[in-house]
C-alpha cells in the first residue's frame, strides 16, 4: 500500500483501487487465519454468515480514502476489530504513512498535553454543526482532521483530547478505533453517553464520542444543551 509520494492517478480511482486492495489483502489473510469467522466491511460479509453475539472481524480496508488519494496527508488508517458478544474483544488500527500501528495489546506512547485549551479533532470535510457550540460551551478548540481512524488514533497518542462525532458512521469506521481507545484508558460512548454496541444486524452507528475521561462529563453536557437549545 501506498504511504509517501504522489500519483498522476485520478485520486477516487487511486482510493478505490487502495480501498479494493486492503480489503482482498485482510480477507485473504482472514481466510486462511480464521476460516470459521465472518468478516464485516463497508463491501459486504465474507466467509460464513455472523450470528447475533457471534464472533465477527469488522474491518475498515482503508479508513479516508480521500486522504489516502491526496499526496503527503498522513491521516488515513486500516481497522481490523474482532467483536464477540457485541464487544470489541481485540483491534488494532493501523497509520502506514506515519508507520504506526496501535493496538489492544499494549498501552500506546501518549505524546506530551499541551497546556493550552482543549482540543477536539472533528471531519475535516462535513463537521456536524453543533460542534461548532459544543466546543465553545466548553473552551475547546476544533482541528480538522481525515479519517475516524486517524482522529481516534490523535486522542490515543495524547494529540487532541477528543475526537466528536454526529453525522452518521457504520459500525467498521469506528470498531477497531475504539477497541484500541478502550484498551489505553479513554472514555468512548455515544453522545447521549451509552456505550456503542458492535456486531449487530443493523451495523449503523451514527454518533461518538472518544475522549480523556476527565473531559467526558463536561462535553457531554455541552452536547445535550446544544442539542436542547437547537431543538427549541
Amino acid at each position: 500500500m501506498r504511504t509517501t509520494g504522489s500519483s498522476t492517478s485520478d485520486p477516487k480511482a487511486l482510493g478505490a483501487a487502495g480501498d479494493a486492495a486492503a480489503h482482498a489483502l485482510l480477507c485473504e489473510a482472514l481466510a486462511q487465519e480464521r476460516p470459521q469467522d465472518p468478516v464485516l466491511s463497508e463491501h459486504g460479509v465474507s466467509g460464513p454468515a455472523p450470528r447475533p453475539g457471534g464472533r465477527v472481524w469488522i474491518v475498515d480496508p482503508l479508513d479516508g480514502t480521500r486522504e489516502f488519494s491526496e499526496p503527503g496527508r498522513t491521516d488515513w488508517a486500516v481497522h481490523v476489530a474482532l467483536v464477540e458478544e457485541h464487544e470489541v474483544r481485540a483491534a488494532a488500527v493501523a497509520l502506514p504513512a506515519r508507520g504506526t500501528v496501535l493496538s489492544t495489546r499494549g498501552p500506546a506512547e501518549q505524546a506530551p498535553r499541551s497546556a493550552s485549551r482543549s482540543r477536539i479533532a472533528v471531519s475535516r470535510s462535513r463537521p456536524p454543526e453543533f460542534v461548532h457550540d459544543v466546543a465553545a460551551d466548553v473552551g475547546a478548540e476544533l482541528v480538522p482532521m481525515g479519517s475516524a481512524g486517524a482522529k481516534i488514533s490523535a486522542v490515543v497518542l495524547g494529540e487532541v483530547d477528543a475526537y466528536l462525532h454526529g453525522g452518521g458512521q457504520y459500525e467498521w469506521d469506528s470498531a477497531a478505533p475504539v477497541g484500541v481507545a478502550r484498551a489505553a484508558g479513554l472514555h468512548t460512548s455515544r453522545l447521549d453517553g451509552s456505550a456503542p454496541v458492535y456486531g449487530r444486524t443493523d451495523p449503523w452507528l451514527p454518533d461518538l464520542l472518544v475522549c480523556r475521561r476527565d473531559l467526558a462529563g463536561a462535553l457531554l453536557d455541552a452536547v445535550s444543551r446544544t442539542r436542547a437549545e437547537g431543538s427549541r
